[in-house]
């Protein structure tokens, strides 16, 4: 009798411990990565990931807020490069796959308008040996879609051999990686560009367009020059600063952001939307906030993290024309002394001038306003580089009220005055007028 119960104690403990390990196992298996297909079935172009069709409803973020993108029901985000200087590409893949998302991820190019000289073989090859051990480290990543081999490589550049460097780019990540598919981002389209493209990146599975004012226009442009594969639209959003109106003293005049909301979704139905067949999806931008001419220019989000109309739009499409629950207050009008920005506003120093924002809230909110005068923006950034956002101007508030604001003008300069309203549920209207102090 004594023998059997140690026989079961024994027996109980080795399969008490023989579960440790094999606990252990499972839950440090390994994911694998993702395997992403292109089909083209009689010029219908269709994106794949393990085995089920995957429509990109993506979202352009350097530092934005990843889990808003799922929030909304966005199923990806493009990064600019591997390492953006806050988090590493494994980092950023992380969190992508927590929030149940799939990354298009950038990879640093150098452009010649930076200086690069792609006729100096020996910088494009030590490149190209950089660019594979950024690859080697993420390609396994099970939230890894696409690569995108540098961005807007074609803007002010004068040498075909960068479009070389993409194709041995391109050949190389597909030998070291069999899973994922290679794209590269052009600054608009044009004839020339799609025919270099085609003579000399074959290897290159996606061609990625940005544009902005001019998207509607894509669908019939990639025919007219003769693209015949698969495409997505990976920047496109507000009208761009060099296609707006000015101010007689060259001030760019930007958009509302109600105003800016009603162009996303014209966009999008037009330029996205209405091409089924080689579109494959997009990447709004910009998915955060950036300081590009203004510090509400691009970002779909304010600094403080508050969203603009721009996301319930996003939001909109990203779920069958369904808007979100609370929507983000509406501009009505905006203006300086009864005068818009359109009308060249001027103002004489120490004089006092009145500010008038009138709003509509879907639900009623509360509207709480917050006024703020910026310097026009004088480091100007060329192709989306680094820019320094102006400082703020301190000024005399003579009344305040609701959507009016009585101030006194600055000294000689020329300005603008920001107004946010803001609805107490993480929504904001903004909008700026120029104004010339003499």
């Amino acid at each position: 009798m004594k023998i059997i119960s140690i026989f079961i104690v024994l027996l109980c403990c080795f399969f008490a411990c023989a579960e440790v390990p094999l606990k252990t196992t499972i839950e440090s298996a390994p994911e694998k990565p993702a395997k992403v297909t292109l089909t083209n079935t009689d010029g219908k172009f269709q994106l794949f990931v393990d085995g089920k069709p995957f429509y990109i409803k993506g979202a352009g973020l350097e530092f934005g807020n990843i889990a808003a993108v799922a929030k909304h029901n966005g199923n990806s985000f493009r990064t600019w490069r591997t390492e953006n200087g806050k988090q590493s590409g494994k980092e950023v893949l992380d969190e992508a796959h927590k929030n149940g998302l799939m990354v298009t991820m950038g990879i640093e190019v150098e452009r010649e308008r930076h200086g690069f000289d792609y006729n100096d073989t020996i910088a494009v090859k030590k490149q190209l040996e950089r660019i594979k051990g950024e690859v080697l480290a993420l390609k396994d990543h099970p939230a890894l879609l696409i690569w995108g081999i540098g961005n807007e490589l074609n803007l002010r550049y004068t040498n075909p051999k960068v479009w070389d460097a993409v194709n041995d780019i391109s050949k190389m990540i597909h030998e070291v990686d069999p899973n994922h598919l290679t794209t590269t981002m052009l600054a608009g389209i044009s004839q020339k560009e799609i025919a270099l493209i085609k003579e000399r990146c074959p290897d290159v599975d996606i061609l990625s367009v940005q544009m902005y004012g001019d998207l509607p226009n894509l669908p019939k442009l990639i025919r007219e020059f003769g693209w015949e594969g698969a495409y997505m639209v990976t920047e496109w959003g507000a009208t761009g600063h060099w296609e707006v109106p000015k101010t007689t003293w060259g001030a760019p005049i930007e958009e509302n952001s109600t105003l800016k909301a009603a162009n996303y979704l014209k966009r999008y139905k037009g330029g996205i939307e209405a091409d089924s067949l080689q579109c494959i999806g997009s990447y709004v931008f910009l998915w955060g906030n950036k300081q590009e001419r203004t510090p509400t220019w691009y970002g779909v989000y304010l600094e403080n993290g508050e969203e603009t109309a721009s996301v319930d739009v996003m939001h909109f499409v990203w779920n069958n024309n369904t808007w979100p629950e609370n929507r983000t207050p509406q501009i009505v009008s905006y203006t300086i002394n009864g005068k818009t920005a359109y009308e060249n506003v001027t103002m004489d120093s120490g004089k006092t001038y009145t500010a008038s924002l009138k709003i509509a809230d879907t639900e009623n909110d509360s509207i709480n306003y917050t006024w703020e005068i910026l310097p026009e923006s004088i480091e100007l950034s060329d192709g989306g580089d680094l820019e320094a956002r102006p400082e703020g101007v301190e000024f005399k508030v003579v009344n305040q009220k609701d959507g009016e604001l009585t101030f006194k003008a600055p000294v000689a300069g020329n300005y603008r005055l920001f107004v946010y309203a803001n609805d107490g549920h993480g929504h904001a209207a903004t909008a700026n007028i120029p104004f010339m102090v003499k």
